[in-house]
């Protein structure tokens, strides 16, 4: 039980008005009027706070089974109150590492009603976490005490990887492999494989006709040419190998720069897996810390997510030859090998250049890397603050370090794209779309 503010008012109050009883009778007389006041209105407060128990909410909190890293992550708390008003104020214990929208929610909720109120939590670190109690006060029916309590709701919750991210893309994939996106494509003959055939239509390419199947075909209605229908290929392997090391560990809005490569390498995987290849993925830092060999389906893309949910970045140097050599011998046939890392310069990035080096020209090696757009906030920034254009001149250096091994790279036939951290997923996703859709594979 905790007292209400009105209770200290009045109690002031009490205070306050012996001076003026002391004019009409002697001090002590004074003195005793004021206390019995103080002493009626502590054993209202008593009364209040033992009235509100009979009258006490119900409170149950509804959250996803699995959040989602760096995302706002809706939580549910549903009041279901008794026979009486009720005002309240809500502490969940939600895990401290989580920044949220609402510390405290308030609320008035009507007799024998039920309200829900809402906060979202910000993750920004994945694995196992502990949700505690919710802490609820209710205001008495005279606004003298509140009732305190605790209600039991304790649990275990898990961070996830960015799983809306790959929800919004799985519909995205969806959209694009139905309807008018794929008749879009098969009319521009975007494939090798052959899918059917169809009637001539205004604009097709004259090379994709089939003119022994048009001439086989007997029909007096019917005189317009077929032309084949060409799909990207399938059953294809992608392999990615994700960089867990030191550069990794660098925050980048909020999260490590191993989750946002952890979050394109699922997205790339999911994409991968929905275009009938076969994926698979690995996580090293001086050796090869996980590997889950290339396989297709949707227990494929759960079997990835569960495994790569607890893994961390460490502060170890990567050995990206150890990587490739491990790739080498698990996958003797043609892939897409793709590296998601991070690079500093030519000289503290050789051992990768020549790692990716060995991928050619039996595998089709592509460099990915996380870029810091703080890095290009400062060196796009014009200043005239001496320290300030010391930074900006640091910052543009480290961009051209960057683009000079950048450049090594394309030289040795490796496909690079550099976005910043936080974008990578969609640029990632799109240039193998394109891959794809020009067969380089």
């Amino acid at each position: 039980m905790i007292p209400a503010i009105r209770v200290y008012f009045l109690l002031i109050l009490g205070i306050a008005i012996a001076p003026v009883t002391a004019i009409f009778f002697d001090i002590s007389t004074s003195i005793n009027l004021t206390l019995v006041f103080d002493g009626i209105v502590l054993i209202l407060m008593v009364v209040d706070g033992l009235l509100v128990r009979r009258n006490r909410v119900e409170i149950t909190r509804e959250l996803l089974p699995r959040l989602s890293i760096g995302r706002d992550n809706l939580v549910v708390l549903r009041v279901k109150s008794a026979n009486t008003n009720a005002i309240i104020q809500i502490s969940d214990y939600y895990p401290s590492s989580f920044n949220v929208s609402t510390p405290v929610l308030s609320a008035t909720v009507p007799s024998n009603s039920t309200q829900e109120l809402d906060y979202t939590v910000h993750p920004t670190k994945r694995g196992e976490f502990p949700w505690g109690d919710i802490q609820v006060r209710q205001l008495g029916s005279w606004g003298l005490a509140w009732d305190d309590r605790q209600i039991p709701q304790s649990l275990k919750v898990w961070v996830y990887p960015d799983l809306v991210g790959l929800r919004s893309l799985s519909i995205r994939l969806t959209l694009q492999s139905s309807g008018a996106m794929r008749q879009f494509r098969r009319q521009l003959g975007i494939g090798t494989e052959f899918a059917e055939l169809r009637n001539y239509r205004i604009g097709d390419d004259l090379r994709f006709v089939d003119w022994k199947a048009t001439a086989r075909r007997v029909s007096a209605t019917n005189t317009l040419p077929l032309v084949r229908v060409l799909e990207p290929e399938q059953e294809q392997t992608l392999l990615i190998l994700l960089d867990r090391g030191r550069l990794m560990t660098a925050r980048v809005h909020g999260l490590q720069r191993f989750d946002w490569g952890l979050n394109a390498a699922l997205s790339l995987a999911m994409t991968g897996m929905r275009r009938g290849d076969h994926v698979g993925l690995g996580i090293f830092d001086r050796q090869m810390h996980a590997w889950l060999p290339p396989d297709k389906g949707e227990h494929h893309l759960t079997s990835l997510i569960d495994r790569l949910t607890p893994i961390q970045p460490v502060l170890l140097e990567s050995d990206y030859l150890g990587a490739v050599t491990h790739v080498v011998q698990q996958q003797t046939r043609r892939a897409l090998v793709v590296i998601i890392t991070d690079i500093v310069d030519a000289t503290a990035s050789a051992s990768l250049l020549a790692a990716l080096s060995r991928l050619t020209p039996r595998y089709l090696p592509f460099c990915v890397t996380l870029r810091d757009p703080l890095v290009d906030q400062i060196a796009h920034t014009f200043t005239a603050d001496i320290t300030e254009a010391y930074s900006r001149a640091v910052a543009l250096d480290l961009l051209a370090q960057r683009q000079v091994a950048f450049a090594q790279l394309k030289q040795k036939g490796v496909l690079v794209i550099d976005a910043p951290a936080n974008q990578i997923s969609d640029g990632l996703v799109d240039k193998y779309l394109q891959l794809k859709a020009r067969n380089l594979l």
